[in-house]
């Protein structure tokens, strides 16, 4: 049956490609667009004619966005808008089948409007799902993985296909959101995917099964650092949070978390020092609960980093039968008298003094509060009071969570904790009595307080609590809960430290106070604006235990109460810190939906700022260069010295952390068994800018300013990476800047150890001992000629330097108790370095060679060499 006027029939499908062709190649689409119109009206059987078009036009090419096949496909569909009866069910049952057939054998074309129109036309939808199978299996066939995803996306058949078939070969092609996409909406195929990828995360899973199973498959070097398992448990549990998938399915995965959550527990407490026994007593129980092989991983650690006792002591405790036990480890149970079989914790809750040692006053932020002003909200009874106190008109209210830290196990932890201060008396709600938390008397109050718009609520980086608020309380998503009247300081304190580069010359120098320091978030603004920080000792401890430890009340009451310190002080003097009279107006346009309306209309008539946040790519063309965020530092952006830029790195831009430390910048880098939301909590609680690639992104974002997440191409080298980014934040570094912080810790304090320091210390711990005995050592001593006082290393002004006398001199050990890595220096340097450089955090030790002469020639092009020398040794480099 013809579908076209009878005055116009019959043109050859083949002439009109052709005509269509030499247009085409001529780049004339406006001819091109009234030639196919045109012709498809002369056409005798339009549809079957354009499958005879589209089967003869050539592939993608050079230059082209699309194909001239999609083009003309297009325009087609732009003619039947015209020709209403040209459709399929004009044709017979049998014509339309073949002609169906002949459209699905050309979906190879992944570009949506591509497929959907050919779809659509051809109602290829309504054919026998067999038949769309074996175009399926066809693609498939041919290595089109991402193209066969698509199409069974696009016809609905993930039902009528095996997942580990469509899912696999995605993976191994580094393209696990397709796999994603193929699965969302369908519960079983969700967790069919979930279970899979959990699979391999068992330490017996080898990737040569799947090379068995799939043997077309080519595994690149990028797609096997993807199927690893550090990175696999990181995509399970992000999968069990998108799809809402029991964490009793993915058991593999849950084991590779808890075991990386007890290591770190281990280095906390034994390397780092920075955890009291009974945080992480706590803590190891919550990580290794009933999983038998953690408990025997947990002796064997306590046996390499404490001693055979302690490891006794908790084998005794989880009864590890003798034939799973470390060597020794039976024999000491055995020797140890009954008062010591068990672990005895010091039962501080009860003997603990409420007011602190006079030392620990004169270091860290004390409340001005005696313990009787301190009120536990248990009861109804007890929230009336706290609700009539607190609710008063025009009041001021510290705000602050605790919650139970659950090492990524958990994505979104319930609160256990409410501290509520004003300025005579603190209230904390303590959501873990029973029946406290979802009693309907708090559930009302909580929502009546953070509505209130008569009372001010301050807070420090309240996303995080927000969002634990919501997993504590349902019925907040429910019906929302409106949030009135709050002032997040943590938007404040990014203008102090966005400001201090404008004022670094003639600022004051309370707000300088900690630019070098260790002090990291609200701990930070409290020791820049009341001149201590506070005791974080608490702050990862158990705050679902009762009765709570007087450290652990005194740290929750110093979280809430600092804030009306902090806000009094900026309040009564903003000009000296920087800031506008009205310290609401910092954070009014980054909260409610009014002000991010706002912010999108400004966003909108400026060219060169990223919305909302940026994404750093190299060019795609020499056109484009400097075209992109991230390539110039925008007009109005001011020199940054390194030291003032404070970054946190995703785990999968290691490499570009490393570089920018090398170069003195502030840089936090998650280790590979984080979650990428810990990039999030980090940079709000720690002012930093998140430095991210691909799919982390977009969840990024989100959780912090505008201009506080960049996005990183993660096909680039890490060191192009790093010129990327210094050149976006217009970070001015020079010579001086090379390693004046710790590539191993990002500490920027340093000991100089001079050479015959370092011998007697060699000596003393024997490392100089395994020498030969025919003089070696001796005879590097007598090479050693006396010299004037060494100098210090050229970024000796960009770093802090503590005394030699800090130094414990019987075990080599700095305050914080790293010791120094002796094993580290080989003897034979010793004649030739007069000084070493020792970081007084972890203990590494450094001393100058030929490293800073490589970095510096690496990074040229955006040092700011003005020295004659170090242009010397960047000409040599060169040469």
């Amino acid at each position: 049956m013809s579908h076209t006027t009878p005055e116009a029939v019959g043109l050859d499908p083949a002439v009109l490609r052709d005509k269509l062709f030499e247009l085409w190649n001529r780049k004339d689409l406006q001819t091109l667009h009234w030639m196919a119109l045109q012709g498809f009206s002369k056409l005798s059987e339009p549809l079957e004619a354009l499958l005879t078009i589209l089967e003869s036009c050539p592939g993608k090419q050079k230059g082209r966005s699309h194909t001239l096949g999609h083009h003309i496909l297009m325009e087609f569909q732009t003619w039947m808008k015209e020709h209403p009866q040209v459709t399929l069910s004009s044709l017979s049952e049998q014509q339309a089948m073949a002609v169906q057939q002949r459209a699905l054998s050309l979906l190879a074309d992944t570009q949506p409007s591509f497929v959907d129109t050919l779809i659509n036309i051809y109602q290829l939808s309504s054919l026998d799902p067999a038949i769309l199978r074996l175009q399926i299996v066809r693609l498939q066939a041919l290595n089109c993985y991402k193209e066969a995803a698509v199409l069974s996306i696009k016809l609905q058949l993930q039902k009528e296909l095996n997942m580990e078939e469509m899912c696999v070969p995605l993976i191994m092609q580094n393209k696990l959101p397709m796999a994603e996409s193929f699965v969302t909406g369908h519960n079983h195929l969700e967790q069919q995917l979930v279970a899979l990828l959990d699979s391999w995360c068992h330490p017996n899973f080898r990737v040569e099964e799947i090379s068995k199973r799939f043997p077309r498959l080519s595994l690149s070097k990028q797609c096997m650092s993807q199927i690893q398992p550090k990175m696999l448990t990181k995509q399970v549990f992000r999968l069990m949070d998108k799809f809402n998938i029991d964490q009793g399915l993915c058991p593999n995965a849950l084991h590779k978390r808890r075991l990386d959550s007890l290591r770190f527990l281990m280095y906390k407490r034994f390397v780092e020092k920075s955890m009291t026994e009974e945080n992480w007593s706590d803590h190891v129980q919550y990580v290794v609960a009933d999983d038998r092989e953690l408990q025997i991983q947990l002796v064997e650690m306590l046996v390499k980093y404490c001693g055979l006792q302690k490891a006794s002591q908790w084998s005794l405790r989880y009864s590890i039968p003798r034939n799973r036990l470390p060597h020794g480890v039976w024999e000491t149970q055995q020797s140890l008298p009954p008062d010591l079989q068990q672990i005895h914790l010091s039962d501080s809750a009860q003997t603990e003094e409420w007011m602190p040692s006079q030392s620990h006053c004169q270091k860290y932020y004390q409340v001005p509060l005696t313990k009787d002003k301190v009120h536990f909200v248990d009861t109804p009874e007890a929230l009336q009071i706290c609700r009539n106190i607190v609710l008063k008109e025009g009041g001021i209210v510290g705000v602050d969570m605790e919650w139970q830290p659950t090492f990524g196990c958990i994505s979104t932890q319930q609160v256990a904790l409410i501290q509520l201060a004003v300025f005579d008396q603190v209230f904390l709600l303590d959501l873990c009595a029973n029946g406290f938390c979802q009693h309907p008397h708090t559930i009302s109050f909580i929502r009546s307080f953070f509505s209130g718009r008569n009372v001010l609520k301050l807070g420090y980086g309240m996303s995080g609590d927000l969002k634990c608020l919501l997993a504590t309380w349902q019925q907040f998503l429910e019906e929302p809960l409106k949030m009135e009247g709050v002032l997040d300081l943590l938007n404040i304190h990014q203008k102090i430290q966005r400001g201090k580069v404008k004022r670094i010359q003639n600022g004051p120098k309370e707000v300088l106070v900690g630019e070098d320091s260790a002090e990291k978030g609200l701990s930070l603004l409290v020791q820049q604006v009341l001149g201590r920080p506070l005791d974080k000792t608490e702050q990862m401890s158990n705050w679902e235990k009762r009765p709570l430890r007087i450290s652990q009340i005194r740290y929750a009451v110093a979280d809430a109460y600092c804030l009306l310190d902090v806000y009094s002080v900026l309040s009564s003097n903003p000009a000296y810190f920087g800031l506008p009279a009205d310290l609401c107006s910092i954070s009014s346009c980054q909260s409610g939906k009014s002000g991010e309306k706002k912010h999108k209309e400004k966003r909108a008539h400026r060219k060169e700022e990223c919305q909302g946040a940026q994404r750093v790519s190299p060019p795609c063309s020499d056109t484009e260069k400097g075209l992109l965020c991230g390539e110039k530092p925008s007009e109005d952006t001011p020199p940054l010295p390194p030291q003032q830029l404070r970054v946190v790195c995703d785990n999968m831009l290691q490499g570009l952390g490393r570089y920018l430390r090398c170069l003195g910048v502030d840089v936090v880098m998650l280790e590979n068994t984080d979650d990428h939301r810990v990039a999030g909590k980090l940079a709000q609680a720690e002012g930093r800018v998140i430095l991210t690639c691909g799919q982390p992104f977009q969840t990024l974002r989100s959780q912090v300013g505008e201009g506080r997440c960049l996005s990183l191409d993660c096909s680039e080298k890490a060191r192009d990476q790093a010129v990327r980014v210094l050149r976006h934040f217009n970070v001015q570094a020079t010579p001086s800047d090379i390693f004046s912080r710790c590539q191993a810790c990002n500490s920027d304090q340093y000991v100089a150890i001079p050479r015959e320091d370092m011998v007697k210390m060699l000596n003393e711990k024997g490392f100089l001992q395994d020498q030969d005995n025919t003089g070696h050592t001796q005879q590097q001593d007598a090479e050693i000629t006396p010299s004037v006082t060494p100098d210090l290393p050229r970024y000796a002004l960009q770093c802090q330097w503590a005394p030699l006398s800090r130094l414990d001199p019987d075990t080599l050990t700095f305050p914080g108790g790293a010791p120094i890595q002796l094993h580290t220096v080989p003897p034979g340097l010793l004649p030739k370095i007069p000084l070493f450089y020792v970081c007084t955090r972890c203990g590494k030790v450094f001393w100058e060679g030929s490293h800073f002469g490589r970095v510096l020639s690496m990074f040229q092009e955006v040092l700011h060499i003005t020295d004659p020398e170090s242009a010397a040794v960047t000409a040599d480099q060169q040469n």
